[in-house]
């Protein structure tokens, strides 16, 4: 985890927070949209595979923000 909060404030230092966050949040939507396909179209029988898509979609969308506010507040 201290990893990726170095990286991240490596990221906002150099100014790059803006790019790394929408890079994160196209990333996200691709994976919800890949487990709504599966579980809309493809009809699979396992749904726990589209569910932790969409689920792994929705924590990318979210999780950039919140990191690069608690690096700010507290790295």
């Amino acid at each position: 985890m201290d990893e990726a909060l170095e990286a991240a404030e490596v990221a906002a230092d150099a100014g790059l927070e803006g790019a790394v966050s929408w890079l994160f949040r196209i990333v996200g939507v691709l994976l919800v949209l890949a487990g709504l396909g599966l579980w809309l179209v493809a009809e699979m029988s396992l749904l726990w595979l589209p569910a932790v898509l969409i689920v792994a979609g929705l924590l990318l969308v979210l999780v950039p923000e919140v990191l690069f506010t608690f690096v700010e507040l507290f790295g």
